[in-house]
């Protein structure tokens, strides 16, 4: 047992170099390698995250910039929509008030036609009986004369 604890001896003795050489490499790389890489990707997680939160904040005020850009044009839209409703009344009363006119004007020009034809009824009328009468005597005295022959 001896001999198989004095090997084991040797064999530590020989693997000592090895282990201080690992254990100055393991601390040598944590120092040189990782915590500069752990540093440098802190740094990077910070910038994103920081930039990500720029994104969102900027993403938020242009959704509120289109929802007053929407407000705004469906007021603009509606004061449209209500000012040419306005001059389509104006407009319809306008029209209103020439058709009205001009029904006025046609039955004044009818009424005076009515009147005039009132006017030249009663003259054909007198007219006639003039001419009838003068008709009736010269067919009296035709007659009369006739019967004389």
């Amino acid at each position: 047992m001896e001999s198989v604890i004095s090997s084991l001896g040797a064999l530590m003795l020989r693997a000592l170099p090895t282990f201080f050489i690992l254990l100055f490499l393991h601390y040598y790389l944590k120092g040189m390698f990782f915590k500069p890489l752990e540093k440098a990707l802190a740094e990077r997680k910070a910038a994103t995250a920081g930039l990500k939160k720029l994104a969102d904040e900027s993403i938020r005020r242009a959704e509120r910039k289109a929802l007053e850009y929407e407000a705004a044009i469906r007021s603009a839209r509606a004061t449209l929509y209500k000012e040419q409703e306005e001059r389509r009344n104006t407009w319809r009363n306008e029209q209103s008030a020439a058709v009205a006119s001009m029904r006025q004007q046609a039955d004044a020009l009818v009424h005076q036609a009515k009147q005039s034809l009132a006017g030249e009824k009663e003259t054909a009328k007198a007219a006639l009986g003039v001419e009838s009468e003068a008709l009736a005597e010269q067919i009296t005295r035709a007659a009369l004369a006739g019967r004389s022959n």
